[in-house]
């Protein structure tokens, strides 16, 4: 009985802590780095894009930038894909109203972190 008990109280608390990751439109984030210089789990254009467009500063412009959850999308494989846009309005680059990311994969690795 003890086991039992200790168990449904185990699969509350993890699916409790598991609903709390899910991302809501409005849910602000904000954007670094990474430190291999790379953007794997959002979708910006390529560093020789950018400087070919004309933007010098590379991914510098995001580092530390504050963007909103616009869109979520639930792919066939299980995987969050969210739209985000900045906060203030203004565009990626210069260029990009929007952006897509892998929810969970961008979390993990850091590129992308919760504001509280």
């Amino acid at each position: 009985m003890k086991k039992l008990l200790f168990t449904l109280l185990c699969f509350t608390f993890f699916l409790t802590a598991s609903a709390n990751n899910e991302p809501k439109v409005g849910d602000v984030l904000t954007v670094k780095i990474p430190a291999d210089q790379n953007f794997n789990h959002i979708e910006f254009p390529r560093a020789n894009i950018l400087i070919k467009r004309g933007v010098v500063t590379g991914y510098k412009s995001v580092n530390n930038e504050t963007v909103v959850i616009d869109n979520i999308e639930t792919k066939k494989n299980g995987s969050t894909v969210v739209t985000l846009k900045k906060k203030d309005g203004s565009k990626f680059f210069g260029i990009l109203k929007n952006v897509k990311a892998d929810y969970t994969k961008a979390i993990a690795s850091g590129e992308l972190l919760v504001v509280k």
